[in-house]
């Protein structure tokens, strides 16, 4: 039986308002990352998770231009850690399984856009950010851990996101 969702608060939802706060928050949350470690991001289109991304590369002292690889299906990037940037937008969900997924993952830190077609056993240890559009330049951010039994780590980074490990970040409600 799996255990219910943690987070997804409006406490752990931050608000980005511009390219440069979005990255800052993947650039925070980089130094609580591991080998292993599994970063699923959900959104729309245009949302802001590939700037996300660029921000955990930079974060990670990778010094490569993050690009979608919504074509390519996966970019690799080296810094503290091999960030293993994963798109799933044009992949059907039975599909994903046979991509060798979680061979990868044990690689370095995997981060998957489109990550509910992620297999489940990826996504059930997982912390999951689900983007969403307010504005035309802003975007609010909101972490939380999958329903799975295999959760551990993901608990850990949403704690990292907690305390603050996203600098730069405004909590859900402030201004300036």
């Amino acid at each position: 039986m799996s255990a219910p969702p943690i987070g997804g608060a409006a406490a752990d939802t931050r608000r980005s308002g511009s390219v440069a706060e979005t990255e800052a928050l993947g650039s925070g949350l980089a130094p609580a990352l591991e080998a292993g470690d599994v970063v699923v991001l959900s959104g729309p289109l245009g949302a802001g998770k590939t700037r996300f991304v660029a921000g955990l590369a930079r974060g990670l002292g990778c010094k490569a231009r993050v690009r979608s690889p919504s074509f390519t299906l996966i970019n690799e990037y080296r810094g503290r850690l091999y960030l293993i940037h994963l798109d799933l937008y044009r992949v059907e969900p039975p599909g994903a399984e046979t991509l060798g997924i979680e061979e990868q993952a044990e690689r370095g830190v995997l981060v998957v856009e489109w990550g509910e077609r992620l297999p489940a056993p990826l996504r059930e240890r997982a912390l999951i950010v689900t983007f969403e559009v307010v504005s035309e330049t802003e975007r609010t951010l909101t972490p939380r851990v999958a329903a799975g039994r295999d959760r551990a780590r993901a608990e850990t980074l949403l704690e990292a996101w907690r305390a603050g490990a996203t600098a730069g970040a405004r909590p859900r409600g402030r201004h300036g």
